[in-house]
C-alpha cells in the first residue's frame, strides 16, 4: 500500500462557473472522460499552481470565464509520475505523458493512462501527479477518491462562504 501524505497539499481548480455549487463533484470528468479517467468515473482535475490551473482550463484556446478555487488535499496517496524513481518503480516509461488518450478512445481502444489508473487504484493509490501539458514546468493532480470513508479529505477553501450551495444562483 502506498504511503499517504500527512501534510496538506494546496491545489487550484478552474471550472465552469455554472457548477460553482458543486466544486468537488467530479461529474464533469465523469460525463466526458479525461486523460486519467474513463466516462462514468468521477475525477477531480486540479493543478499545484494557480497559473497552471488557468492554462489547463483554457487549453490554449479562447479565454473562457472560469471560477478558480483553492483546494486543500489531506492524507492522499498520489503516484507522482513526475518522479523518475516512481515511474521506474511502476515499470512505466515517461512516454505515458504523451498518451493520445482522446485518439485511443475514438479508435475504440483503452488509453494507457486509463490502464495505469486501474492498476494504481488496485494498488490503493488515490490519484496521480503528472506534468501539465499547457503550462511547461507546471504539475497537475487527477484524484479518483476523496471524501468517503478511507479516502483522502478534499476541501474547498471558502472562509467567507461565498460559493453558492445550490444551482439556483444560475436561474
Amino acid at each position: 500500500m502506498p504511503d499517504k501524505a500527512k501534510s496538506t497539499l494546496t491545489l487550484w481548480r478552474a471550472f465552469v462557473p455554472q457548477w460553482a455549487f458543486a466544486p468537488l463533484s467530479g461529474e464533469g470528468a465523469a460525463r466526458f472522460g479525461g486523460r486519467w479517467n474513463p466516462v462514468g468515473a468521477p475525477t477531480i482535475y486540479a493543478a499545484r499552481e494557480l497559473s497552471t490551473a488557468w492554462a489547463e482550463y483554457n487549453q490554449g484556446f479562447v479565454q473562457h470565464p472560469a471560477l478558480i478555487v483553492q483546494l486543500d488535499l489531506k492524507d492522499a496517496a498520489l503516484a507522482d509520475l513526475t518522479d523518475p524513481t516512481m515511474l521506474s518503480g511502476l515499470a512505466v516509461d515517461d512516454d505515458i505523458h504523451l498518451c493520445e488518450w482522446r485518439m485511443r478512445l475514438d479508435e475504440g481502444k483503452v488509453p494507457q493512462t486509463h490502464q495505469l489508473r486501474q492498476r494504481l487504484l488496485g494498488d490503493d493509490f488515490d490519484g496521480v501527479i503528472y506534468p501539465s501539458f499547457m503550462s511547461p514546468g507546471g504539475t497537475c493532480v487527477a484524484l479518483w477518491r476523496w471524501n468517503v470513508r478511507g479516502a483522502p479529505r478534499l476541501d474547498v477553501v471558502d472562509p467567507d462562504g461565498r460559493l453558492p450551495k445550490t444551482p439556483a444562483s444560475w436561474i
